[in-house]
């Protein structure tokens, strides 16, 4: 069985070119229609993306969150804690260290997007503030399902 730290021991930390694989491992593992390791190596280099990662001192990178921010508006991108990962609070840590993030670059409005059968993750914004604000339909493949649109204020 693999060791896990507890959440406690597990750093947030800004992303570096050296955690790209990992994180796309995890982003493969968590999502139908994954970003490849070029998307994130790109981002790295966009002045207005926050990337952070939750790093485990036993076994490295365990979750990721991307956020741009234009002016005062910002969008969670993308978000996910490795399965071996889930269920001990870093999700939440990793939310709002990355709300943190985008209201200290001055943004007062986020937004994301999020499949409407994800009601654990609805939830988790929802706690964070975030409302419902529309529906994009088929917005998500593998499966074709609808997005709920959700934004908080900062």
């Amino acid at each position: 069985m693999d060791r896990v730290a507890p959440s406690s021991a597990v750093v947030a930390r800004r992303m570096v070119m050296d955690d790209v694989p990992r994180v796309a491992s995890i982003e493969a593992e968590a999502f139908t229609s994954p970003w490849k390791a070029d998307t994130f190596a790109t981002l790295l280099q966009r002045p207005g993306a926050e990337l952070w990662v939750l790093d485990d001192p036993e076994v490295g990178v365990v979750a990721y969150a991307v956020v741009w921010c234009i002016l005062d508006q910002g969008e969670l991108a993308n978000i996910a804690v490795a399965s071996s990962h889930r269920g001990r609070g870093l999700g939440r840590r990793l939310l709002g260290l990355v709300l943190d993030a985008a209201r200290d670059r001055g943004v007062k409005s986020i937004y994301l997007e999020v499949r409407s059968t994800n009601i654990r993750a609805a939830d988790l914004y929802r706690a964070f503030g975030f409302e419902r604000i529309g529906v994009r339909r088929d917005y998500y493949d593998n499966p074709i399902e609808d997005a709920i649109l959700m934004v908080a204020r900062l």
